[in-house]
């Protein structure tokens, strides 16, 4: 059966679509949680569909979780952006009171819409074959090397942002995936010593899956952002200059990452997501 919420969803993101042309305010300005609330409840509903298991249906805590994780960790990356103004948003008709409201909602379906992109794809088995071959060991210099590259990566962020803030997409990765793993939580790192691909597949097509629908949405939309990225804001899809949707793969990686590190100062007992 599929679930209520699940045409919901449906009913959602074809107003957003239908309004992109009528400019039905106060929708066309909060368009942004509507379409991705929506794509949530279909994505959702459709797990449910495969598996009757899913976050709405039988894990809403979890699914609150993710929505406020999400929103500290986008207010993380708006904070860090006031520097290096890769990106900037037009046409903003509203107060600041309403503006951080909305910006809020927003951000907390960055998390929830990841996650259950990754979900269905694990529901469908897509990746179940693929393995290493070759197992490889992980040494404590390694995971030192990881953190150090993740801390210089940060300081080139702060100190030089106009230039270094691509590495944005990559930092908190490096920084916190080797902890996660020290500390026995879910990781890249541990998947990849496994020589389990589906997790880190899934995870890279989770990421490109939703920085084309990201773009695609924002790109009709009256309140949008663009972009000013140095030396590679040429060919653009949409607003997205097209090299950099290769930083959807690491920012998949990095959102893993961050969330199960906040996750686990919360929770420490292991309770995979996907």
């Amino acid at each position: 059966m599929f679930r209520k919420y699940g045409m919901l969803g449906i009913l959602m993101i074809l107003f957003v679509e239908i309004n992109y042309f009528l400019k039905i305010e106060p929708f066309a300005t909060w368009y942004f949680p509507i379409v991705w609330f929506g794509y949530i409840f279909i994505v959702d509903a459709i797990i449910y569909k495969i598996k009757h298991d899913s976050l709405l249906s039988n894990r809403r805590w979890d699914f609150i979780g993710l929505l406020i994780i999400s929103a500290l960790f986008w207010w993380i990356f708006e904070f860090l952006n006031l520097s290096a103004k890769s990106w900037a948003y037009q046409n903003i008709n509203i107060s600041t009171t309403l503006m951080n409201l909305y910006g809020t909602l927003a951000f907390s379906t960055v998390l929830p819409a990841f996650f259950e992109t990754v979900e269905l794809i694990r529901s469908i088995h897509l990746f179940d074959k693929f393995k290493l071959h070759k197992k490889h060991k992980i040494t404590k210099t390694f995971l030192h090397v990881m953190m150090a590259i993740g801390f210089i990566s940060f300081a080139l962020v702060v100190l030089l942002p106009k230039y270094f803030y691509p590495l944005i997409w990559v930092t908190f990765f490096f920084l916190l995936d080797p902890i996660n793993y020290m500390h026995k939580q879910p990781s890249i790192i541990q998947h990849l010593k496994d020589r389990d691909l589906r997790i880190p597949l899934s995870l890279l097509l989770a990421g490109i899956i939703l920085g084309f629908f990201w773009e695609f949405w924002n790109y009709l939309a009256i309140p949008k952002w663009t972009y000013d990225i140095p030396f590679i804001g040429f060919f653009k899809i949409f607003e997205m200059p097209l090299l950099g949707y290769l930083g959807y793969f690491p920012f998949a990686f990095e959102l893993y990452a961050m969330f199960f590190f906040v996750r686990s100062l919360i929770i420490h007992k292991e309770r995979l997501l996907v």
